[in-house]
């Protein structure tokens, strides 16, 4: 038997943050990262939608990147004084990651990070409080998503948290709000979500209801992504609906070592998230059509790609990855991003043996050692065929 969940309800399109108007509650707290959700007059539009609602409001911001545990704990005071009854994640996949584990430990104060970040063991949640995310980026999808990773900064740990439970029961996802990214951010991100949603559909635990989203969604980018990038208003409306539909797929399907390489040279070589996965895709795609390549050439194929084999419409794919990452200035390499020689030499027992550790690799559709990791590691630094 398998599984799918997704949020009770997804309200989608131009001006979709005004269903908030609509909700049942008395209070709500918004969480928020930087000031630009400020800066564009969302955050005044979304608290003037739950005051129409009749609830007070409280925002919770400075939300970081890679979100803290003191910067969770430190939300969580705030909802213990404030008792909320609906939180709301507003941003991309840092604020409202946070704001679901906040969630976790305000309905219990005594559970501890080591506990959560145990796959689907989470207590019944909305005992307090439901849940409303508010995606403004085009890429992580966690507005649809049972995920949330948070870090421990005194000792470095990453807790990722995975239970169906901090699905939220609402997600906005609101075209409006995709207008105001910065041509890089929409590159970063748009590689994410189309890591999203290749990787949900080489899973081992594919289904075809995620195989349904996870190919619409690839459809849509590959017309939409590079026009996105370049200021299309129409095509930036359409990439962030796709990528909710990446984060509908992955969230149910998982990911695999795009992903798991991604995580664990993220911060150790200050590498944005969307960004490290747009580098490696395509050495991946290269590595795992050993196993997966008849559903890489499925793809291809109903993208209309060239190829009359296996092989070449699997090659035609990587291309066309490839492209994508040429035309908006996403480096190639680990070596074109800047990373010194050395310093990737001496890093590179460490960052394979973490990446085969990691809890997407084990839904990857082709099984990978350590010794197989540093060699798919080495051609994404020189820019190697993978033919191993």
């Amino acid at each position: 038997m398998s599984r799918f969940t997704i949020p009770r309800d997804v309200y989608f399109g131009e001006g979709a943050i005004q269903e908030l108007k609509n909700l049942k509650g008395k209070r709500a707290i918004i969480v928020i990262g930087g000031g630009s959700i400020k800066r564009s007059g969302a955050l005044d539009k979304i608290e003037a939608n739950l005051k129409q609602a009749g609830m007070e409001t409280k925002v919770i911001e400075g939300v970081e990147s890679d979100p803290s545990v003191d910067t969770v704990m430190n939300g969580v005071k705030v909802m213990q004084e404030f008792q909320p009854d609906w939180i709301i994640g507003v941003g991309g996949g840092s604020p409202i990651d946070a704001a679901k584990a906040m969630w976790i430990f305000y309905e219990y104060p005594e559970f501890t990070f080591e506990e959560a970040a145990k796959p689907f063991s989470l207590p019944q949640l909305r005992t307090k409080a439901k849940f409303a995310a508010i995606s403004t980026t085009s890429g992580t999808g966690t507005e649809v998503t049972s995920f949330s990773v948070i870090t421990d900064n005194k000792t470095g740990i990453k807790y990722p948290i995975a239970d169906y439970n901090i699905t939220p029961d609402i997600a906005i996802v609101d075209t409006d709000l995709a207008q105001t990214m910065s041509p890089k951010l929409v590159a970063h991100t748009g590689m994410d979500a189309l890591t999203h949603a290749f990787e949900a559909y080489v899973s081992t635990v594919r289904t075809v209801f995620t195989d349904a989203l996870a190919m619409k969604s690839i459809e849509m980018m590959k017309h939409n992504l590079v026009k996105s990038f370049n200021g299309d208003k129409e095509a930036r409306s359409e990439m962030h609906l796709a990528q909710c539909l990446a984060g509908m797929s992955f969230s149910n399907a998982i990911l695999g070592i795009v992903h798991s390489m991604a995580h664990k040279t993220g911060k150790i070589f200050n590498i944005p998230h969307g960004c490290a996965n747009a580098i490696y895709l395509p050495y991946v795609i290269e590595f795992n059509k050993k196993t997966a390549g008849k559903a890489y050439a499925d793809i291809a194929r109903r993208l209309g790609l060239a190829g009359n084999s296996e092989d070449e419409l699997v090659n035609s794919l990587v291309e066309m990855v490839r492209d994508f990452n040429k035309n908006m200035n996403i480096p190639s390499t680990l070596k074109e991003f800047g990373i010194s020689e050395q310093d990737f030499k001496d890093k590179l027992e460490d960052i394979a043996l973490n990446a085969v550790t990691d809890p997407c690799t084990g839904t990857n559709p082709r099984q990978i050692s350590v010794e197989e990791m540093k060699k798919l590691f080495e051609c994404t630094y020189y820019g190697e065929k993978v033919g191993f």
